[in-house]
This record gives C-alpha cells, sequence and structure tokens, in this order.
C-alpha cells in the first residue's frame, strides 16, 4: 500500500469514527503505522523466512550469490550493523544477522561469562531475537522519521518536485529487518525441550535455526576438545521438533541448518539402537573403536556388540563415553549431513578445524552425490588463525610446486617478519577470495563470522582506554572516536537522535499538538552536528 494509500485509509477510518477521532490526524496515524510495519515476531519470522528461500534458490542458480552475516550480542550492535550495511552498499540483500549460543553464553547470561557448553540460561535465546528485532524495527522508525520530516519541510517550502520524490522513496522503503539465523546449541535437553525452545525462538522472530548434533549435557564449542556426539535417531528427532514447530506457529518456510560436529569429535555417549544389518543405527556403531573378543575373555561389565558373526568389545573410557576409530571423523560427518538432509533439514553446517576449500568441497561432493543440491552454512572463525593457515598453504603449494621456499620456515609464518613477502601477499589474496571461491567451489551458501563484535568491542575498547587514560586524555576520545564519525558519516555520533529522541519528538507532537514540550529545540546540544 503506498503513502497516499495509507493515508487514505486512515482519513475513511477517522471518518467512519465520527466526532470522538476528530482529534486524530490521518497523515500523522499513517506514519505511525508505517514506522511499525512489523506486529509481531511471527510477522518478522514468516517474512524473513521467505527471504531465505529466494536466497537459497538464487545461490542454487548461480554460486556467486552467497550470503553472510556477522555474529551480534547486543540489539545495539545488530541495529549498526545494518545500518551501516545499508549506508555503504544501499541494500541489506543478502546479508543477515547471525546469533551465536557462544556469545550469549559469554556475554548474556546471569550467571556471568560462560564457557560455550550449553550452560546459560535458555530463555536468553529468544530474549536476545526479540531484543535484536526491536532494534532493527527502531532503525526503521527512526530511518523512516527522517524521511517525514524531509517531506514536511519539502511541502512547506513548495517543492512538490522533492515531495514527490520522497513519497516514492517511503512507498519503496527498504527495512532493516533481516533473517536472524539463530543458535539453539544442541537443543537444551530432548526433543520436547527443543521443541518449546524452538517455538520462543521463532514466536520473537527467528526463521531459521541451527542445532547440532551434540549430546546436550556434554556439549561442547566447536573448536574445543571432549566433543561428544549422538546416534542419528536422536538428533533426527530433533530437527523433526524444530519443524513441527515452525509448522504449528504457520512459518511453513522456516529454515533448519543441521551442524554436525562429527569431524573433531571422537566420542559418543550411547550405542545407537539397530534392527538389522546396514541400517542407520548399525552404520553408527561400524564407526566405533571396537576389539573382537571371545566368550572366554569377557571382563566385568562389559558391555558388547555383534556384528557380521563377530563379538565386538567398544572401547569404553572411565567416563563411560564410547570411542569411534581414528580417521572415522569425515565418513562421519558426510553421514551425518545426508541423512539430516533427508530427514527435514534444509542447510548444512559442517565445523571444520581449518578453513580449507579442498577439504570442505571435498565432503560436500560426496554429499552432492546423494543430495544434489546440498548446500552449507560455513563459520569463518575467529578460532581460526586465518593468518598462519593461509600462508602455510600457500607454503605448501609453493613447495609441491617445486618453488623455492627455503626463505621460510613453515612454523614461524604468522611471524611480522614475512608481512611484506610474496607469500603473504598470495595468503592475505586466498583470504580476501576465500568466501567468493568457497561458495563457487564448496557448495557454500551462506558464511557468517559467529564472534566477529567480541573482537571489535574488545579492540575498540582496549584503544580507547589506552589513550583517554593516558596522555592524550580527552583528545583520546575526540580523535580516534568522534572526529572518525563526524568524518565518516556515522549515525551515532548524534546519539540523542540514534536512541529515539526524534521519534518521541514526533509523537509528542501527533499526542499534543502545539503543547508539545519537544526534546529537538534549539538548546539541544546535538545540533552542533547538523553541519557534520
Amino acid at each position: 500500500m503506498t503513502y497516499q494509500n495509507q493515508i487514505t485509509t486512515m482519513q475513511g477510518l477517522i471518518a467512519g469514527n465520527g466526532a470522538p477521532w476528530n482529534a486524530i490526524d490521518a497523515e500523522s496515524a499513517a506514519r505511525m503505522k508505517l514506522q511499525n510495519r512489523f506486529q509481531s515476531g511471527l510477522d518478522i519470522a514468516r517474512y524473513t523466512a521467505k527471504i531465505m528461500r529466494d536466497d537459497m534458490a538464487a545461490y542454487d542458480a548461480d554460486p556467486a550469490a552467497y550470503t553472510q552475516s556477522l555474529g551480534c550480542w547486543h540489539g545495539f550492535i545488530g541495529q549498526q550493523k545494518m545500518i551501516s550495511i545499508k549506508k555503504h552498499f544501499g541494500t541489506t540483500k543478502g546479508r543477515y544477522l547471525y546469533l551465536s549460543g557462544w556469545m550469549i553464553a559469554a556475554l548474556r547470561s546471569e550467571f556471568g561469562p560462560l564457557p560455550d557448553q550449553s550452560m546459560h540460561e535458555k530463555t536468553s535465546v529468544p530474549a536476545l531475537i526479540e531484543e535484536l528485532y526491536t532494534f532493527l524495527r527502531q532503525a526503521d522508525a527512526r530511518e523512516l522519521g527522517g524521511m517525514f520530516r524531509e517531506l514536511d519541510k519539502a511541502r512547506e517550502a513548495g517543492d512538490e518536485v522533492e515531495a514527490k520524490r520522497l513519497e516514492h522513496a517511503i512507498d519503496n522503503y527498504e527495512t532493516h529487518v533481516v533473517p536472524i539465523i539463530a543458535d539453539i546449541d544442541a537443543g537444551f535437553g530432548n526433543a520436547e525441550a527443543t521443541y518449546l525452545l524452538a517455538k520462543k525462538m521463532i514466536e520473537a522472530g527467528a526463521c531459521a535455526i541451527q542445532i547440532e548434533n551434540q549430546v546436550s549435557d556434554e556439549k561442547q564449542c566447536g573448536h574445543q576438545d571432549g566433543k561428544v556426539t549422538v546416534p542419528h535417531e536422536d538428533f533426527l528427532a530433533k530437527i523433526r521438533a524444530i519443524r513441527y514447530a515452525f509448522l504449528e506457529l504457520g512459518v511453513d518456510d522456516g529454515v533448519i541448518v543441521a551442524r554436525t560436529d562429527s569431524l573433531g569429535a571422537g566420542l559418543t555417549k550411547q550405542i545407537a539402537f539397530t534392527k538389522e544389518p546396514g541400517d542407520l543405527g548399525d552404520q553408527y556403531n561400524a564407526f566405533l573403536d571396537c576389539d573382537e573378543v571371545a566368550a572366554n575373555e569377557l571382563g566385568n561389565g562389559d558391555v558388547l556388540i555383534s556384528r557380521e558373526g563377530k563379538l565386538l568389545r567398544p572401547k569404553r573410557l572411565p567416563s563411560n563415553l564410547y570411542q569411534f576409530s581414528a580417521g572415522t571423523g569425515e565418513d562421519r560427518c558426510v553421514l551425518d549431513c545426508i541423512t539430516s538432509l533427508q530427514n527435514g533439514a534444509d542447510l548444512l553446517w559442517i565445523e571444520t578445524e581449518k578453513p580449507h576449500i579442498g577439504q570442505i568441497g571435498g565432503m560436500v561432493d560426496r554429499i552432492r552425490e546423494v543430495i544434489p543440491n546440498a548446500k552449507l552454512v560455513y563459520n569463518n572463525s575467529p578460532s581460526f588463525n586465518w593468518t598462519l593457515n593461509f600462508r602455510q598453504q600457500v607454503y605448501d603449494a609453493w613447495e609441491a610446486d617445486g618453488k623455492d621456499v627455503s626463505a621460510f620456515e613453515r612454523d614461524r609464518l604468522m611471524s611480522v617478519d614475512y608481512d611484506s613477502t610474496e607469500l603473504a601477499a598470495e595468503a592475505d589474496e586466498r583470504i580476501r577470495t576465500f568466501q567468493k571461491d568457497a561458495a563457487a567451489q564448496a557448495g557454500i551458501f551462506h558464511h557468517l563470522i559467529t564472534l566477529p563484535t567480541y573482537h571489535t568491542a574488545a579492540l575498540s575498547t582496549d584503544n580507547l582506554a589506552k589513550r583517554y587514560f593516558g596522555e592524550e586524555g580527552m583528545l583520546g576520545y575526540v580523535k580516534q572516536v568522534q572526529r572518525r564519525e563526524i568524518r565518516e558519516g556515522i549515525a551515532c555520533v548524534k546519539h540523542q537522535n540514534m536512541a529515539g529522541s526524534d521519534i518521541g519528538d514526533d509523537h509528542k507532537e501527533y499526542f499534543a499538538g502545539e503543547a508539545a514540550l519537544k526534546a529537538a529545540g534549539e538548546d539541544n546540544t546535538m545540533n552542533q552536528f547538523e553541519a557534520a
């Protein structure tokens, strides 16, 4: 509905209610409605699910159409990210938000900072989704409010061309609201617990939920040791639980991201249930590290399985966990991915130990032999030492090609001594094109960085503290923060406006007319930045 149609609709509504509504201004009401396009989290989930589905189809047609996101741990951080994207690129297309369980554990738990082991309150996940969308919706209201004020100025000046341009811009306004891929960890319990939490996350606005195949009460960060996986049927029950949650709430296009940690997980808590040779449980158990035993070799409390007429004793640790055979991680990953896609998942996430396109692509090729349109969400993780990894990849490639690498020590390639070398330059170029190359060669539809704003907050705060509390004093803030905000066009330099003071002024005027006591008068110090 166009801006003018919104006004006309409001005029009819007001007229239909007679004298009691005569004090309501139709255009003001239309503006407020446009500023609050999304009435609920479910509205957002349905809207953003369609965006993701369209983007997935576009990627299937052309791998250059991959998507990206950054992990955000606060609504303000997510809001500023999307404002920045619109400022620099003119559109939010292909850019999402990622909600990291790691950052919730580290930054949003009432217990204080925690490791990524699902010890944080499960309700903090939907709470952050709701917070992120609250800030994104406020970004819409703020930007549209500015456009409405510009429209009023154009009308007052009698500039009909500018007024029409602004009305057209309002009619075609692109929201800051984008898909969130939200981390449900390992589901925080059994399938019923997963379903209940998924509902809360969807109701808060999540259109995409990522779940991993670790044991809930043994969950570890994908880049830590000690990961314990579950049999396929346990994981598939949770995938089904999430799908039921999406369908129950009317988000029929909801997206499920199935993450496998099998590549780095050497343990399982359970021996899978199996009925016949070759079924899914039997395939899972085939990866167990077992010793063949005879009946007279049994020890007290031994657990045995029978396979192909042989009696096998799985290797069990004092923790009562069972060990997989060494070198089976990739095969387990491939089977995890295929079964997940065959049982309701839409996208895959393979947590790897390094960002290596060949390794990722090799697994995707195997998966695509069974599921031709399989595609990944991939963690461009800050847990990787990107500089060292890619310098070593270049070193290994040069060595394989017979190029002289005697000037380099492979284990020391992180050193600043190599920063100006041809090897370092080639490594940096590979890092620069990693996302594009991996999208084309390794089936990666969505690239994300899980924890970037955790690191940027630490780095910027360290820089400010060093300067402000040192000899630079106030110049440390002015030169490194405010002056750069002004010159780089960072909207937050007008922090009162960013926090909603102009939106509040608009409402005061709507509600009280000339009697409104507005904050944006001539004594507002934010006016010092009008010439910025």
